[in-house]
């Protein structure tokens, strides 16, 4: 794989990770339509991923730190809890228990926690299905023509209120399960969660905001899945050059693109890249049938 080609697979995929148009979807066409072959897998797919990711530490860094110290705090509970049990259990007593969740930024990892495990499941299960998924433009141009009717019932959709002390881990379930789909190249996977949100009534902001940091795991999950492929006889110094190089440009673009969305959200402007999906599902059909 060229340098041009990293470059503009990250350009790509900067644009496309937070706008509602599949990046995955976007990535599989440029890559049959100009014969580019990474040669290792899905691992150059993820490098863009974690590009993207730095875009989210950025962009919701006061978030993330929180969340980061509210995790250490319920761990801290927890094992407090444990020792009180064991204590009880071989004295007797009846000392209280130290309360887990009982603030919005602990009900909020403990949202993501549940919503990750639905996905973890289906993306490990799916690995397969997924990269034979990407080896035509069939299964890209139905993800986009589903992506397209989904931003449509995204715009109709009206605002919810809630915020993380009112929405249930069912829910949570549900927008974790959502996500683990948008793994099929063509689903957009912040189409799909923001959607799921505001199904399930949450506030429009907050409906953004989970759906990008809930792919925090997510992409962890599959780096350090993927990553070991560095190593792998078909990985080269150059390569890898050239894949840390395509990771920057995701996640510099990206992060522009993170404050897009935000206001994009607000205003209700899901329809035009329905359309834009609608369009280029279309186009990856014919082609698909043609070339």
């Amino acid at each position: 794989m060229s340098v041009l080609n990293a470059i503009l697979m990250g350009l790509l995929q900067g644009l496309t990770e937070f706008l509602p148009v599949s990046s995955s979807g976007h990535l599989v066409i440029f890559k049959l339509v100009f014969g580019v072959n990474t040669d290792t897998g899905i691992l150059f797919d993820v490098m863009l991923h974690i590009g993207t990711l730095g875009a989210v530490f950025v962009a919701f860094w006061k978030d993330i730190r929180q969340l980061a110290i509210e995790t250490v705090r319920i761990i801290y509970d927890v094992i407090q809890n444990i020792k009180i049990f064991i204590n009880n259990r071989k004295t007797g007593d009846d000392d209280p228990y130290r309360k887990i969740v009982h603030n919005n930024y602990r009900k909020f990892v403990m949202l993501i926690l549940v919503s990750t495990i639905p996905t973890g499941i289906l993306g490990f299960v799916a690995q397969g299905l997924v990269e034979k998924a990407g080896s035509s433009l069939l299964f890209p141009g139905i993800g986009l023509l589903i992506t397209g009717i989904l931003l449509l019932v995204v715009d109709f959709i009206n605002s919810g209120n809630r915020i993380p002390k009112d929405v249930t881990y069912a829910n949570a379930m549900w927008i974790g399960i959502c996500q683990g789909i948008s793994t099929f190249p063509g689903i957009s996977r912040s189409g799909m969660t923001i959607c799921a949100c505001l199904l399930a009534g949450l506030n429009r902001k907050f409906a953004v905001k989970y759906s990008f940091l809930m792919s925090v795991p997510a992409i962890l999950g599959a780096a350090v899945l993927e990553l070991k492929n560095f190593g792998s006889e078909t990985m080269s110094l150059g390569l890898g050059f050239t894949y840390l190089l395509g990771m920057i440009v995701a996640g510099v673009v990206g992060y522009f693109c993170v404050k897009t969305m935000l206001v994009l959200v607000r205003k209700k402007q899901f329809r035009y890249f329905a359309y834009y999906c609608f369009l280029i599902g279309i186009i990856a059909l014919i082609s698909n049938f043609v070339m």
